[in-house]
């Protein structure tokens, strides 16, 4: 899932959370498609993020998720005889995957 400016939706994306406004309200909820139509009165409404699914946006200067990955490796490559170190780092890239695909 990926958190994205009104502006960049397009039609087709799906909302990965509950749009909420004052109150605690859904306007709408997990899991419904963006129309242009919806997206136009998210932005006048001055909703300016929402969750969308996937990672369908590219951002300048954002690592691929190979890239980050390979961070993560570098990061605990001092520590690969630390079982506890070991099994943070797995369940680390497990929820990185996850956040990129979903």
């Amino acid at each position: 899932m990926q958190q994205i400016l009104s502006a960049q939706a397009q039609d087709g994306m799906i909302l990965a959370k509950d749009v909420e406004i004052e109150g605690g309200r859904i306007l709408c909820g997990k899991g419904t498609t963006l129309t242009t139509s919806l997206i136009e009165r998210l932005i006048r409404m001055e909703i300016y993020n929402i969750t969308v699914e996937g990672h369908p946006v590219s951002v300048a200067g954002e690592k691929t998720l190979k890239e980050e990955l390979q961070d993560m490796e570098d990061r605990f490559s001092r520590v690969k005889d630390v079982p506890p170190l070991m099994y943070l780092k797995k369940r680390l890239m497990q929820k990185l995957i996850a956040s990129r695909s979903e």
